[in-house]
């Protein structure tokens, strides 16, 4: 946190695949987020509590070496272009969405059905990864998609197997 806090303010987040974050013998992924922090509280025992944003997507190239703490070689990772097709699908994902949080709902998850959500499609299609019900590796899935029509395409899929899972537990 000292280096973070001393620098931009920013450090890199990925999904551990396999093994723990403590330890060491972890696989890490080799995409990720960037995030910011946005505040950060020093605790009398040292501990941070920290409010952090997802600034953009990053691609790892190399993992280094862990002393002091995990670092890697990165970039940027912007998306591919994104077409008029993109807002049509978006419309249908988003009822798609709002259908299956309901079903969350009433099945006991935590969920919103009536969150908003933004007209853009690349800042939809990110949304709609962290709102649904999904796991980490599905995340990571929609993560990885090069873009927002590849990423609202693959979140219609997961959306419509979610969807299916609900439904049976519900039953």
């Amino acid at each position: 946190m000292d280096a973070c806090m001393s620098g931009e303010r920013r450090f890199g987040v990925t999904l551990i695949e396999r093994g723990s974050e403590v330890g060491g013998g972890d696989i890490r992924a080799m995409a990720g987020t960037m995030a910011e922090i946005m505040r950060a509280e020093q605790l009398d025992d040292g501990r941070w509590n920290i409010l952090v944003v997802g600034a953009e997507r990053i691609r790892v190239h190399q993992w280094l070496n862990d002393d002091p703490y995990p670092r890697a070689q990165l970039e940027a990772w912007p998306d591919s272009p994104w077409d008029q097709s993109a807002e049509v699908q978006g419309d249908d994902v988003v009822r798609k969405l709002r259908h299956v949080l309901v079903l969350a709902v009433e099945a006991g998850l935590k969920a919103d059905p009536m969150v908003e959500l933004d007209d853009d499609p690349t800042e939809l299609s990110y949304q709609i990864s962290i709102l649904a019900p999904f796991g980490a590796l599905d995340r990571q899935r929609l993560l990885v998609a090069p873009g927002p029509v590849e990423r609202l395409a693959l979140a219609m899929e997961l959306l419509d197997e979610q969807e299916d899972i609900l439904r049976a537990r519900l039953a």
